[in-house]
């Protein structure tokens, strides 16, 4: 199974082919301009879930895994999900907080990979992040053990009922508070690679590192 890459994105207005380059990069840190733009391309174009990313972690064996999960914040301090800290991948980050996340825009041939750092949010952050989430997904959050093992469909969905009747339902007026071990995680950049797909595999990549004093920009080969 092989596809052809170079058709989407591939000309601006003017008829001219427009090739990632590593002018695209300014600033300091140089890479969120250019993410923001993509991003809001992926929305203009209706990518299903835009801002899914793929996060992989390493455990405390040393063993790798991903998964997806949704991109809540991006800014020039980096990007931000949320999860349980008790569950795998909170497990894998409290032995090893480095992280990767690929944001795979297939469908319109551009890719972005973070590597970097991850550090909990601030409790407010969480906060305010939970408190706009729908109520349905806090009373489930709230019930789950996220990563334990359960024994049925049915005990999982009990769960949920049992605390949707404690704090009065989806309908309720009583607060759901945030659980006691979940929030917010910030992949801190050290990396950030751009990647546009072009004809015959000649796609362009443009990597952005931050040094330790200063970025640094330059061209990959594909």
């Amino acid at each position: 199974m092989r596809v052809g890459y170079g058709a989407a994105d591939s000309t601006g207005a003017d008829g001219v082919v427009e090739h990632l380059d590593t002018t695209w990069l300014t600033g300091d840190p140089p890479w969120p301009a250019l993410f923001q733009r993509w991003l809001g391309e992926a929305v203009a174009a209706q990518i299903p879930e835009p801002n899914a990313m793929v996060l992989g972690t390493v455990d405390a064996d040393g063993r790798p895994a991903t998964r997806t999960v949704l991109c809540k914040g991006a800014d020039a301090d980096g990007v931000v999900f949320f999860t349980g800290y008790d569950s795998r991948k909170g497990r894998a980050l409290a032995a090893n907080p480095v992280a990767s996340v690929t944001f795979p825009w297939i469908a319109m041939e551009r890719q972005v990979h973070f590597r970097g750092r991850v550090v909990k949010v601030d409790p407010a952050e969480t906060l305010a992040y939970w408190q706009a989430r729908p109520r349905g997904s806090q009373l489930s959050a709230y019930a789950s053990q996220q990563s334990e093992p359960i024994g049925s469909r049915a005990d999982l969905v009990a769960a949920a009922a049992a605390v949707a009747a404690e704090f009065g339902g989806v309908d309720g007026q009583t607060p759901v508070p945030v659980p006691p071990h979940w929030g917010g995680y910030r992949l801190e950049p050290v990396s950030v690679e751009f990647w546009q797909g072009r004809a015959d595999r000649l796609h362009n990549r443009v990597l952005t590192e931050d040094t330790g004093t200063g970025w640094t920009v330059q061209r990959l080969q594909p």
